[in-house]
């Protein structure tokens, strides 16, 4: 199928030609035919199928099609969306789509002065993208007007409620039209936003164009079993691989994507750092240098595990490895966008191999151990020494199994041992990968 099938106006067609879109995105395909006919929709698709333009193309051709209201530009849409980096892409998707269209765009959220954002809404906005904190204030303000909503998006639904959206998002529906058509996306479904879908929702279509928290089959994963103490010098050691091209690294907390950045840089490798200490300007710009090319890495928080659209990126590397098993499938989808290839690299410390497990669990698949490991996990990180017989049966086997590996190869390997040493004391990665999965 191509766009033309879809009933779309010329103005959008010449603008997806020019954005080198050629055939749509199974998402996109299902979901662009009752959204222009007015059906809510509940879509639930993996991170890089195309959810933006699934709903930013029926929008602007309605409101095009419709024409604004009255003298002055009313707000005729609302998308929420849980992140500032989210809002501004948001927006520019609608006004790349769009820009045949002369529809005008606005996108709100906190981290910076409200004063530009505000003046954009008193001249008059077609299509409003909205970070539900700062929305909230707007509207208390009386700074936004909401009564002419006639579309509502509710994008990445469920990191928004993770993040502790939800009263925001109710908030703000009760602000809107009860009457309107309301398009409900996102990435994973879990069962504990049912009751708000139920409630928002009227007689939608469905939408599901991949298994629900699945993986691209094209992005390669692998697993590397590390103590935390290696997991910097294993990072520089990767990244020091010419092969890595791009690199997305994921940290837990604000404070290690700092200090993450900070040894890479001491390392020589370009890299910078984005979460929620940075201000918008920095973060915004962090993210440009590393779409055009001008830093290799970008270090980030869960921030920008949704919505990042970032053209061939080959790597996502997780230094910690999530406590939510959905979150790993946003980071790694941050790659193998667009049909194309991408790798995920995990590290996993022994305080993480309970992560591990849920994650495989929820993606229905083992993560394969990495066969190239120079810090491998040290066998008295896995077992605690008062452990004692368990030790002394993981010395044994691994023994037992450098003895076949020896005579087999007539060398040593990477799991050879000092047997006058204490073999517990030394790399057992692949004992680590076969408990842990």
């Amino acid at each position: 199928m191509k766009f033309e099938n879809l009933n779309l106006i010329e103005p959008i067609l010449k603008a997806l030609a020019q954005e080198g879109y050629k055939t749509p995105s199974p998402i996109q395909e299902q979901a662009i035919p009752h959204a222009l006919e007015g059906k809510d929709i509940l879509g639930c698709a993996q991170t890089g199928t195309g959810k933006t333009a699934a709903f930013a193309i029926p929008i602007i051709q309605k409101i095009h099609v419709q024409g604004s209201k009255g003298s002055k530009r009313q707000v005729q849409s609302l998308i929420l969306t849980p992140t500032r980096e989210l809002a501004v892409q948001i927006e520019e998707s609608f006004r790349s789509y769009g820009r045949y269209t002369n529809l005008k765009y606005c996108s709100i959220f906190g981290g910076v002065s409200q004063s530009p954002q505000t003046e954009k809404l008193r001249r008059g906005v077609d299509v409003l993208v909205a970070t539900p904190g700062r929305l909230n204030d707007l509207i208390n303000q009386r700074q936004v007007n909401l009564s002419n909503v006639s579309m509502f998006v509710l994008d990445e639904a469920d990191r928004m409620l993770d993040m502790g959206f939800i009263n925001d998002v109710k908030k703000i529906i009760s602000c809107i039209p009860k009457k309107r058509q309301t398009l409900f996306f996102s990435a994973t479904m879990p069962k504990e936003i049912t009751e708000l879908v139920n409630s928002i929702l009227v007689d939608p279509v469905k939408v599901a164009v991949t298994p629900v928290s699945s993986t691209v089959d094209k992005i390669e994963q692998y697993v590397y079993f590390v103590d935390k103490g290696n997991k910097k010098k294993l990072l520089v050691h990767l990244l020091n691989n010419k092969d890595i091209d791009s690199a997305l690294v994921f940290t837990r907390t604000k404070h290690e994507a700092d200090k993450v950045e900070k040894d890479l840089t001491a390392n020589k490798i370009a890299a910078q750092a984005i979460h929620g200490d940075k201000s918008q300007s920095a973060r915004q710009m962090a993210l440009n240098n590393f779409k055009t090319g001008k830093i290799r890495v970008l270090v980030a928080t869960d921030i920008a595990a949704r919505g990042i659209d970032i053209d061939e990126l080959s790597h996502v590397i997780n230094y910690n490895l999530p406590n939510i098993s959905e979150t790993y499938v946003h980071r790694i989808g941050r790659t193998g966008r667009a049909g194309l290839g991408g790798t995920s690299i995990s590290f996993c410390e022994y305080e993480e191999k309970e992560y591990l497990k849920s994650i495989q669990k929820l993606i229905k698949k083992i993560i394969p151990t990495a066969e190239e490991n120079p810090y491998p996990m040290l066998i008295t990180s896995v077992l605690p020494k008062t452990d004692k017989p368990q030790r002394a049966k993981v010395a044994k086997k691994t023994e037992a199994e450098l003895s076949w590996k020896n005579k087999s190869s007539k060398k040593k390997d990477s799991y050879s041992v000092n047997k006058k040493k204490d073999s517990s004391k030394k790399s057992y990665s692949k004992y680590a990968s076969e408990k842990y999965q």
